[in-house]
């Protein structure tokens, strides 16, 4: 009796323990398939420059859409002139686009350099709003909610002129065809279909590792350009005793989080924002540059009385550009609905919810950025989304690299399939089949990471940056001449080795910091709280989404 029941015991346990294994075997290749998604596409879409947009070549200039860009700008980020001035050099007509600089204060820092480039490009339609000076705030303070971001914004997006609005994130540089390819995607031209939002997958650039002098840096800006741009640190060379700490592990610390940031959105980030992006199974939307109609956003917004419908809608919450996305994902237009009659003569189209533009990146230069810093804007978009994509967010760290081939490696060691193809069920195998496919992972995630810094998409002129342009040589020994294409030496087209930004060495100790941080970030910020700190304010993020400032003295206190 005792044997019998002994032995029901031993079945029972090795069910369940089948059973786990199996749901660890069926979730690994579940996210192996997402990466390789996300793989091919970077590869379908990234390794060509894309053509000229529709609206450019097959429209008169009168028959293009008008387009307001906003730019929200919040102090000196790095680059800043760079990044802002991409806006006027697109090869949109400047007849149809009104440009808007958005600040919160006339004591903000970057208020000279908005100013400079409305002189520098006088021909433009360019505009800059002072949140301090917005009269509705004045006549009513309770008018927005405490989003800076929104705030910042409102009144830009009050005034625009036209329908289709582009917001584009100060700190992100972007080609100069990009915004005409953002208004092919978004009207159809050239296409079968229309899209209610588009959006690009951003790219961060650490710019404290390129040795790039400033006798190089005059060749590329001109000599007049970088001595009337601000004394900026974030800009400065290598050779500028301030981006130096004592200590080895200090500077590590003070300025390893750009490294951090890069490793990430050029390996697990990119593979899975364009994989989710593929398949469309949900909104996924990250916002430095996101596209969209104001007549439509305005209309699944008109539910709030307290608020203007359009972005002050969401002035109470702190993601925005999810929710934005998720509005116009999930709410449909009237045009969309079964009930809506169409007019006489009207053709009822079927719309795409959201589209990412394939092709071309949004560049963010990073710069004297901290691993906290890095640690806290982690912490921020996860607890943000831990009430937006609750699911999603609970289930991520099975996505991370570590814990995903944890799950592999114990299904392929206790599975009996495997053992019959010689995978023993032993640590010694267990650990084994780990490091393979921890090796997989980063084998792919280096190659990726070499073709998302080539440029190889980037329409490469006079007025590309540094920061895009790839930094290394074929060989990936010397630093190349990447002036060659912007000084006219040479035209040759850049291949995956060019994107050699970084050693291997180099690469995998930023890549392995970042792995190791992951679950750890996510335990903190799934369990340890709400507080988030943004634009140097403190919130706390309730159940409803919504965002509540705390006052600066109490924040001291907790």
């Amino acid at each position: 009796m005792l044997r019998t029941q002994h032995h029901s015991t031993d079945t029972h346990d090795v069910s369940v323990q089948t059973a786990i294994a199996t749901a660890c075997l069926i979730w690994y290749i579940i996210v192996w398939c997402v990466c390789a998604i996300g793989f091919i596409q970077l590869f379908r879409y990234y390794w060509n420059t894309p053509p000229p947009a529709t609206c450019l070549t097959a429209l008169k200039e009168e028959d293009v859409p008008h387009l307001t860009i906003i730019r929200p700008v919040k102090g000196l980020e790095p680059r800043l002139y760079e990044c802002l001035a991409a806006t006027f050099r697109q090869t949109y007509p400047k007849s149809k686009l009104t440009i808007c600089f958005c600040i919160s204060e006339r004591s903000d820092p970057a208020l000279p350099i908005l100013e400079r480039l409305v002189r520098d490009f006088a021909g433009f339609d360019a505009r800059i709003y002072v949140e301090e000076e917005d009269r509705m705030l004045k006549e009513n303070g309770n008018a927005l909610g405490p989003n800076p971001k929104i705030r910042n914004m409102s009144r830009a997006y009050r005034e625009a002129r036209g329908d289709l609005l582009w917001i584009l994130d100060c700190n992100v540089w972007v080609g100069k065809g990009v915004c005409g390819r953002m208004v092919d995607l978004l009207c159809g031209y050239g296409k079968d279909k229309k899209y209610k939002f588009v959006h690009q997958t951003p790219l961060s650039v650490d710019m404290d590792g390129q040795n790039i002098s400033r006798e190089d840096r005059e060749l590329l800006l001109g000599k007049k350009d970088t001595h009337e741009l601000p004394d900026d640190i974030a800009a400065s060379t290598s050779s500028d005793p301030r981006n130096y700490s004592r200590g080895r592990f200090r500077k590590l610390l003070q300025r390893g989080g750009g490294r951090l940031d890069e490793a990430f959105m050029s390996s697990a980030h990119a593979k899975f924002y364009n994989a989710i992006n593929t398949v469309l199974v949900a909104p996924c939307v990250m916002g430095k540059s996101t596209m969209f109609r104001r007549s439509q956003l305005n209309y699944v917004t008109s539910s709030n009385p307290d608020r203007n419908p359009g972005l002050d809608f969401f002035s109470d919450n702190i993601c925005e550009d999810h929710l934005i996305g998720d509005a116009l994902w999930k709410k449909p237009q009237p045009f969309e609905k079964r009930e809506y009659q169409p007019a006489a003569g009207e053709r009822v189209e079927k719309w795409g919810k959201h589209a990412m533009l394939f092709g071309d990146f949004c560049f963010q230069p990073i710069s004297h950025t901290s691993v906290a810093a890095t640690i806290d804007r982690r912490l921020r978009w996860l607890r943000v989304r831990k009430f937006t994509v609750t699911l999603a967010t609970f289930v991520e760290p099975g996505t991370e690299s570590i814990l995903c081939n944890l799950y592999g490696a114990y299904a392929m060691t206790t599975l009996p399939y495997f053992t019959n193809l010689g995978i023993l069920p032993t640590w010694p195998s267990f650990i084994l089949v780990w490091l393979l496919s921890m090796s997989a992972w980063c084998l792919v995630d280096w190659i990726q990471y070499m073709l998302l810094h080539s440029a190889r998409t980037i329409e490469l002129d006079s007025d590309t940056p540094d920061f895009v342009l790839p930094q290394r040589s074929v060989y990936g020994k010397t630093y190349s001449s990447s002036r060659e294409p912007l000084l006219g030496k040479s035209h040759r087209k850049p291949g995956l080795l060019d994107g050699r930004r970084r050693t291997f060495r180099q690469f995998w100790l930023a890549w392995a910091a970042r792995e190791c941080s992951a679950l750890p970030i996510w335990i903190v910020a799934f369990w340890g709280g709400v507080g988030v700190e943004w634009r140097g304010r403190r919130f706390w993020v309730g159940l409803d989404m919504r965002v509540h400032e705390i006052p600066r003295d109490r924040g001291r206190k907790e």
